[in-house]
């Protein structure tokens, strides 16, 4: 089978969301192909449906002066920092292709970016002591996991920590977790990454964890209805 592969660029997080809403929908109906975007956003966070406010830490108004804006969605886990220099992956997935199985389909996420860190990288990484899902390395997560499956069909999910500002994990408590932190891979490598690069080797292993082929969409509409 085919994921259809679509780089979103630069973008702000509100339209990708809207993008995300209508792909969900037509790849429900299967009148399109399980999609990945990938993007990057500028300072955003997010609270999931199980997010405390307590765990942001910077007061609203300086998040406003920072330019830093807040989105309650309708994925799983608490609150999530985006921004520059991450890759967030958003997998619209039907998962009548895929065996119903969400637990699985986590996993498989996971193992993309276990194999992707080994293999390009040589860094060692796991998914911790399972009590939280996502990707570790020792105590710090390196991508953070956190969907929602409607209908079988699959949105959100993981934001991959590259060439990210650590200090701005520092606005909140990371999924609401306490006695972990966080990394990236220039801060485990010493050495700015090409994000290009780094995008493309998610997507080639994102759909090696499905068993799938990826088909890269240059031209596509983006257009959103409100």
């Amino acid at each position: 089978m085919e994921i259809d592969i679509v780089d979103l660029g630069h973008m702000e997080y509100g339209k990708a969301l809207k993008i995300q809403t209508n792909q969900w929908e037509k790849v429900f109906r299967e009148e399109e192909k399980d999609t990945l975007y990938l993007v990057e956003h500028p300072p955003v966070i997010t609270l999931g449906i199980r997010g405390k406010t307590d765990n942001i830490l910077l007061p609203e108004a300086e998040l406003k002066r920072l330019g830093v804006s807040i989105h309650k969605i309708n994925r799983g886990g608490d609150v999530t920092y985006h921004g520059p220099g991450q890759i967030v992956g958003y997998p619209i997935m039907n998962l009548n292709h895929w065996g119903r199985d969400i637990h699985s389909f986590v996993e498989r996420i996971e193992n993309t970016f276990i194999r992707l860190l080994k293999q390009n990288y040589g860094i060692a990484a796991d998914r911790g002591d399972k009590t939280y899902t996502g990707v570790w390395v020792g105590i710090n997560k390196i991508t953070a996991i956190g969907i929602q499956v409607k209908r079988w069909t699959t949105m959100h999910g993981f934001a991959f920590n590259v060439n990210t500002d650590l200090s701005h994990f520092r606005w909140i408590v990371p999924c609401g977790i306490t006695d972990k932190g966080v990394t990236s891979v220039e801060q485990l490598t010493n050495k700015k990454q090409d994000m290009e690069l780094l995008k493309r080797q998610t997507a080639e292993m994102f759909c090696q964890s499905f068993n799938a082929v990826p088909n890269y969409i240059k031209d596509i509409d983006l257009s959103t209805k409100e």
